[in-house]
């Protein structure tokens, strides 16, 4: 089974280098040093999460579709 992550920096001062990695399919988000960090610590928590579920009888998730797509933001509106 494979799930989507998306990868974005950490932009606080204290995180230089790390990424947020987030799974939407399974509404969770967690961050590592580095892509391959960010990466590890995901297949970290997903399969800890997994685990959880099974243990507690509960279904997983399956990601059927994923889609990630951008929108544009007018830089004046950004702008105090």
């Amino acid at each position: 089974m494979r799930y989507s992550v998306f990868l974005e920096p950490v932009d606080e001062p204290d995180f230089k280098g790390y990424y947020y990695a987030h799974i939407p399919a399974l509404d969770l988000t967690t961050h590592g040093q580095g892509i391959e960090g960010a990466l590890s610590a995901a297949q970290d928590l997903v399969e800890a999460w997994i685990a959880e579920k099974r243990a507690h009888g509960e279904a997983v998730p399956i990601e059927q579709k994923s889609l990630i797509a951008q929108i544009e933001v007018a830089d004046a509106l950004l702008r105090p």
